[in-house]
């Protein structure tokens, strides 16, 4: 089958959010720009992981003083809007690509397949791709959003550190006691 690709030079939005109740929510990834709109599912656990690489990335480019935005200019226009309906995800992301370009970052999902390495865009066949290219303004907002969707979900138990349901859980450190 061959593989489709999705490109967005431009990128007006890009955002994460998650549906469903903590604990059972789906996260989702949705890229815009003139050439149309893209929704790629994704876990938790990745978004994590791309908010901190995201942030190692704009502190190295703050320290080599290439980057010079503010936290009052993150927030000024943060994107909390959500997701744009119809919310089909193109594909489940399996592996992330990130590469710096000065002020601008490519950023490429790759479709979840039995390859365990991100596969170059010009091939005909292999796992579908998203590439987008983004501005360090856009990442920053990116991030920040990252983080409060992130934290939005089930609280920890302070005894344990695991994740407490609505309904509680059963704490290992109080000897399978209810909390």
């Amino acid at each position: 089958m061959p593989r489709i690709v999705y490109r967005h030079a431009s990128v007006e939005r890009f955002i994460v959010s998650a549906i469903g109740e903590p604990g059972e929510r789906e996260f989702f990834i949705q890229a815009r720009s003139s050439e149309g709109i893209n929704t790629v599912k994704i876990e938790k656990e990745q978004v994590r992981a791309l908010v901190l690489r995201f942030d190692e990335i704009l502190t190295d480019l703050r320290r080599s003083k290439t980057l010079t935005i503010t936290r009052l200019e993150i927030e000024k226009d943060l994107d909390m809007d959500p997701l744009e309906l119809p919310i089909e995800a193109d594909f489940q992301v399996g592996i992330v690509g990130i590469k710096v370009n000065d002020l601008l970052l490519e950023l490429t999902f790759q479709a979840i397949s039995n390859q365990d390495v991100l596969l170059i865009d010009d091939l005909d066949s292999g796992p579908d791709l998203l590439i987008l290219t983004l501005d360090a303004l856009t990442v920053a907002r990116f991030s920040l959003r990252a983080k409060s969707i992130i934290d939005a979900g089930r609280s920890v138990c302070p005894f344990c550190g695991l994740p407490v349901n609505s309904s509680g859980h059963l704490c290992p450190r109080a000897n399978g006691y209810r909390r």
